[in-house]
Formats: C-alpha cells, sequence, structure tokens
C-alpha cells in the first residue's frame, strides 16, 4: 500500500548549496522531516549544477519519511545567466537591460520543455520569449 502523503512543500533552493539555515529549516521542521537527510540528498543530487536556484518539491509522508523532485531552474534565472544580468529590468516594456539570441532561447526552452505545459518547442520558445520580454530582455534574431 501506498504512503499517506500529508504536506507537499515546495522550495527555491541554490544548487549544492542546501543547509538547515531558512528557507529549508523551517519548512521542513514543522512536519517532522530529517532536515540533515534532506540537505545531504539534495546536495548530493544537485552537485552538477552549481550556481543556479533549483526548484525542489518535497513529499512528505505521515511516518515523517520524505521524497523529493528537482525540477529544472526558473526560466528567468536561466534568461538572466544568457544575458551575464544580475538582476531584471525594474521597468519591463520602458527599459530593456539586455540581450540574448534566438538561439539561446531555444536552448532555455529545450531545457525547461519537461516543466513547460507544452510540447512543441516552437511554442516552448514563445513562452521563454515572453519571459524575457517581461525581463526587460531583448530576443535577437542569430547573425
Amino acid at each position: 500500500m501506498a504512503k499517506k502523503i500529508v504536506a507537499q512543500i515546495k522550495l527555491y533552493v541554490p544548487a549544492g548549496q542546501a543547509n538547515p539555515a531558512p528557507p529549508v529549516g523551517p519548512a521542513l521542521g514543522q512536519h517532522g522531516v530529517n532536515i540533515m537527510q534532506f540537505c545531504k540528498q539534495f546536495n548530493e543530487q544537485s552537485k552538477d549544477k552549481a550556481g543556479l536556484i533549483l526548484p525542489a518539491v518535497i513529499s512528505v509522508y505521515e511516518d515523517r519519511t520524505f521524497s523529493f523532485i528537482i525540477k529544472s531552474p526558473p526560466s528567468s534565472v536561466l534568461l538572466k545567466r544568457a544575458a551575464n544580468l544580475a538582476k531584471a529590468s525594474g521597468t519591463a516594456g520602458r527599459e530593456t537591460i539586455g540581450t540574448v539570441t534566438k538561439k539561446q532561447v531555444e536552448e532555455i526552452a529545450k531545457l525547461k520543455m519537461k516543466d513547460l505545459n507544452t510540447s512543441d518547442i516552437a511554442v516552448a520558445i514563445k513562452v521563454i520569449s515572453g519571459t524575457a520580454r517581461s525581463m526587460g530582455i531583448t530576443v535577437q534574431e542569430d547573425k
């Protein structure tokens, strides 16, 4: 028989850098999860993606055990990395702060494909392009 899930926790944690400090510790502690066990497992699974912020969905079961899924990094993080930006524009639409090429957008779309609600690469590219526009990043044609 399958274990009963009592909670699902969504956290954004830097790859390979999970520790018991907030936000990880308090979120897991209130459900009685072994925090250090999660940190060790998360760091082990995400060590090859250093520098990225990864969403983790943690399922907590009634016997206080857990399982988790690491999803692909948010589109905004990948776009900022591609455009070499520290942060997005505060006035998107009026101010452009960076540019990315269509090829970079396509690579990001392929990486995010399993987490997007489409199976068509053309639609995924449009989704990522829209995210770029809302961040003040211009998408240029490849040269």
